[in-house]
Order: structure tokens, then C-alpha cells, then sequence
């Protein structure tokens, strides 16, 4: 049995119109879920938004598609463009959208 493959792109893009049509914030699980242990989800973000510092629910990456995001965590920051992969601190930390961004957030929940 296999999987479709996913336009990432495509749903990128459907995703950052629903951000600028609502909270400027949208998402969707595109692999997996809370009954799994792996779970990647697409996050569109319009510039100027972005995740209040939070705990991080596991091993996790995230991968820039589109735009240009901030991570921080403490006194650390990182700079994420198109086409670069950061690794989420294992501790609190946020995520800002310099400009229109769209991600992929890779989680391996913690058992």
C-alpha cells in the first residue's frame, strides 16, 4: 500500500492564503499524527507573526520552503531562508516570520 506523493509547494501556498485570509497563521498535518511517534506538519506563517515561546514535544527539525523565519530560544536566535533545515532546541522557544514563510515541522514525540 503507498502513499500519494505530496505537492508541498502547492500546499505551501494554499496555506499562506488561508494565513493572510485569517490570523495570519495556518497548519496541517501532512505525515502522521498524535497516534504516531513521527508527525510532519506544514506551517504557513505572514510576516510579522509566529509562535509564542513554547516547550518542545520532542526530537525536532524544521525545514524552511519558503521565505525567511527566526527561531529563538533564550538568547539564541537562528535564521532560517528558503532551502535551510534547523534543529529545535530541546528546550522553550518561539518562532517569528521575518517575511511570509512556509515550513515543515518534523516531530519525533518523546515516548
Amino acid at each position: 500500500m503507498g502513499m500519494e506523493p505530496i505537492s508541498l509547494d502547492m500546499r505551501a501556498r494554499e496555506l499562506l492564503e488561508r494565513a493572510a485570509a485569517s490570523s495570519g497563521r495556518a497548519a496541517d498535518t501532512v505525515h502522521g499524527g498524535h497516534e504516531h511517534a513521527l508527525r510532519q506538519t506544514l506551517l504557513a506563517l505572514t510576516a510579522g507573526t509566529g509562535l509564542a515561546e513554547h516547550e518542545s514535544p520532542g526530537e525536532a527539525t524544521l525545514l524552511v520552503l519558503h521565505g525567511h523565519v527566526r527561531l529563538s530560544s533564550g538568547d539564541a536566535t537562528w535564521e532560517g531562508r528558503s532551502g535551510d533545515l534547523l534543529a529545535i532546541p530541546d528546550a522553550r522557544h518561539a518562532l517569528d516570520a521575518v517575511e511570509d514563510s512556509a515550513v515543515l515541522l518534523t516531530v519525533v514525540k518523546r515516548p
